[in-house]
């Protein structure tokens, strides 16, 4: 059955690599529960869950400020609603395409689920690049943006959020032309202004949320981060906040990267040197290699396409913390980070693992911490910021840091308990797996056929 839809799959979207990889990750984990559940075959829940409940696509034209016409793709997918309205971030990178979107989309919907709020799964975006872009480029192209997207999204519908290339800033733009064509003030979208309806703790959530779900596994084999030293990739939103929670933990970080190149620095990331990334990356909008010019401890390594393995993988250390983007991690890197003694791998990007990546953590006994569930923190708190903008209500800093640690620990039981109901006690990704699908095809079959 599960080889059959993978057919269809393939045939059907030859060229999406991506959502066939994500696709084929869950579908090859929930063989114990298609085995165990005839009703869903019959019921050809496969089949409709791997199929968007709808894919919006359209036009972004804006203005330059040269004065030049600009055209980009905008994209919606609103992939299942069965235990809530849609929620996802929005992506703006020259990589986003359906492929991408599509996988995402159905990564969220089972990381939605696991956290224990109602929210389904849904992802957006656009091939815009604001890189290089001044803040009234980006201004006109939220504004265009929006003018589509308004349409398909409100707060009991479509709840976007913040990813690549959207922060604080998109969101405000985005949300701006939101309230004016709809002349309502709602929360229609997560990662808002403290000022406007934000919540506390978002921007951190995704890197804390990871932390803490690595602390989780570390603490069901007698362990702690403490005293460990930690690899962290990227150097955006959820590796600020990964180092960051990192240190108050007592681990030890030594890496950040972004698109040009990566920084080790032997002596450890601390406060001091994070807070300095902090406004490097989101103020300046530099790259991280001006770290390395600042801090003489750190030794910084430009990318080198020719070479078949990421270097920032290669270094000595105890816990890894892959926070850039998809498939950051190949099959040698991961052979080089189990000779170099990671011994937990704990995801804070989307699917930054390759199959092969996994396959080797997993034969070699490393805990490995699945996304769609380490790094399902960020849309917990964009949850707990729908919850306080439907009471027009703001929960305090505390109240929301504790809410998410709860998430995320009570995340990592339903991974091991669904583990080991299966038959796969210990595996993480299968337990994922499993716990996120079967909360959401039960619902849709509790709905009919819709």
């Amino acid at each position: 059955m599960t080889d059959e839809i993978m057919g269809i799959i393939r045939a059907r979207d030859p060229h999406e690599k991506e959502f066939h990889q994500a696709v084929g990750e869950v579908v090859e984990s929930v063989k114990p529960v298609l085995d165990r559940n005839p009703r869903y075959a019959k019921a050809k829940i496969l089949e409709r869950i791997t199929e968007p409940e709808r894919v919006i696509m359209f036009r972004v034209p804006w203005v330059d400020d040269q004065g030049n016409i600009q055209i980009n793709r905008g994209f919606r997918i609103q992939m299942n609603s069965a235990i809530g309205p849609y929620k996802g971030g929005l992506r703006f990178h020259p990589s986003v395409n359906l492929s991408i979107l599509k996988f995402l989309a159905f990564e969220q919907t089972f990381k939605n689920a696991l956290t224990t709020l109602p929210m389904g799964g849904g992802k957006g975006g656009s091939d815009f690049n604001p890189k290089g872009k001044s803040d009234n480029e980006v201004m006109r192209f939220c504004q265009s943006f929006m003018i589509e997207l308004f349409r398909h999204v409100g707060p009991d519908t479509d709840v976007p959020a913040g990813d690549i290339g959207v922060g604080g800033r998109e969101i405000g733009f985005l949300f701006g032309m939101y309230k004016r064509l709809r002349n309502e003030f709602s929360g229609v979208l997560t990662g808002k202004g403290l000022n406007w309806g934000g919540s506390l703790i978002r921007p951190e959530a995704t890197g804390y949320g990871s932390v803490y779900f690595a602390a989780e596994m570390l603490a069901n084999v007698g362990k702690k981060i403490q005293g460990g030293v930690c690899l962290v990739s990227g150097s955006g939103n959820v590796a600020q906040y990964t180092v960051e929670k990192i240190l108050d933990l007592g681990g030890k970080p030594v890496t950040l990267s972004d698109s040009s190149g990566y920084i080790y620095d032997e002596a450890g990331i601390d406060r001091e040197k994070i807070a300095f990334v902090k406004e490097l990356k989101n103020i300046k909008r530099g790259r991280i290699k001006e770290y390395a010019d600042k801090y003489p401890s750190a030794v910084y390594t430009p990318v080198d396409p020719a070479k078949d393995y990421n270097p920032l993988w290669s270094h000595k250390a105890d816990y890894a913390f892959p926070s850039a983007t998809q498939n950051e991690i190949n099959a040698k890197d991961a052979q080089n980070m189990v000779s170099n003694g990671v011994r937990v791998v704990c995801e804070g990007a989307n699917m930054p693992t390759s199959p092969e990546a996994i396959n080797i953590f997993l034969g070699n006994g490393v805990l490995y911490g699945p996304a769609k569930a380490a790094n399902a923190g960020g849309v917990s708190v964009s949850g707990l910021e729908m919850s306080q903008n439907s009471m027009r209500l703001s929960w305090t800093r505390e109240e929301v840091d504790a809410r998410l640690h709860t998430i995320m620990k009570t995340i990592h039981k339903s991974c091991l308990d669904a583990a080991a109901q299966y038959g796969v006690p210990g595996n993480y990704m299968y337990g994922a797996n499993i716990a996120g699908f079967v909360k959401v095809v039960d619902s849709m079959l509790d709905q009919g056929l819709v």
